[in-house]
């Protein structure tokens, strides 16, 4: 979307679509350049975190930031440690399986779920803690076979390879934003995951908003990100990100 000020990506999170950042992206045009991503789909599509941070850098290149929801933070989280973000927004979000509790141990699930369990507006309207119009279910939950199928493949992964690693020695700007009716990735979240991050970082929470507070709650979102991405700091000349994220 066109705009100006630092250029930030939008990362979904599991299932999810980045066509629900709309919303916040238009909100933020004045003060940023929003990049919506969309992960790709099908058997061919990278599974891991790992691998669709590849992708992602391949397909948009160094960033100034990046707003991420859910298991979008563990996708941000290598794209920042590898020095490619300056800043990472979280959503409702994690960068380590570990930081959801004993829920975490159950991740996996999540898979089998979108596909037996075939979400639609019951579990969107769960997922954002009010009603969704039945045409903008796609844009919070997994609505057709390819995206089911997709989910569950990645679903598997997240357990499957080595977490990012830690922000919190690296120069990184990092902010939290969290809905305190979140059913999914639970407010005590937020105390594990900060712990991961550069010490001072800030933490918000948003009374009524469940998972996608991006999507819900946008108006409140910019507020809270506007003077964030103001502050972030001015890049500075950096090596190379590391090999794996060089472009091809």
């Amino acid at each position: 979307m066109p705009g100006e000020g630092p250029r930030i990506l939008m990362l979904p999170g599991l299932g999810a679509r980045g066509a629900g950042f709309q919303a916040l992206a238009r909100r933020l045009q004045h003060v940023a350049r929003p990049l919506l991503v969309e992960y790709p789909e099908g058997p061919h599509a990278a599974r891991g975190a790992r691998a669709l941070a590849q992708e992602v850098f391949e397909a948009c290149g160094p960033v100034d930031a990046v707003v991420a929801s859910s298991f979008g933070g563990m996708v941000a989280a290598h794209l920042a440690a590898a020095g490619a973000a300056r800043g990472v927004a979280f959503l409702g979000s994690f960068t380590r399986t570990e930081h959801l509790g004993a829920r975490g141990r159950l991740i996996a699930m999540m898979g089998p779920i979108a596909v037996l369990g075939r979400p639609g507006p019951l579990t969107a309207a769960l997922a954002s803690w009010k009603p969704i119009a039945p045409a903008r279910v796609p844009e919070v939950v997994p609505t057709t076979r390819l995206e089911r199928m997709t989910t569950l493949h990645r679903a598997f992964a997240i357990r499957g390879e080595p977490p990012p690693p830690s922000l919190r020695g690296l120069p990184v700007s990092c902010v939290c934003i969290q809905g305190s009716r979140d059913v999914l990735v639970p407010p005590a979240t937020v105390k594990r995951l900060v712990a991961s991050l550069p010490p001072g970082t800030p933490q918000h929470l948003l009374r009524g908003a469940g998972h996608v507070p991006y999507f819900t709650h946008p108006e409140e979102c910019a507020r809270l990100l506007e003077p964030w991405l103001a502050a972030l700091a001015p890049p500075v000349m950096l090596s190379s990100p590391r090999p794996m994220l060089q472009r091809a």
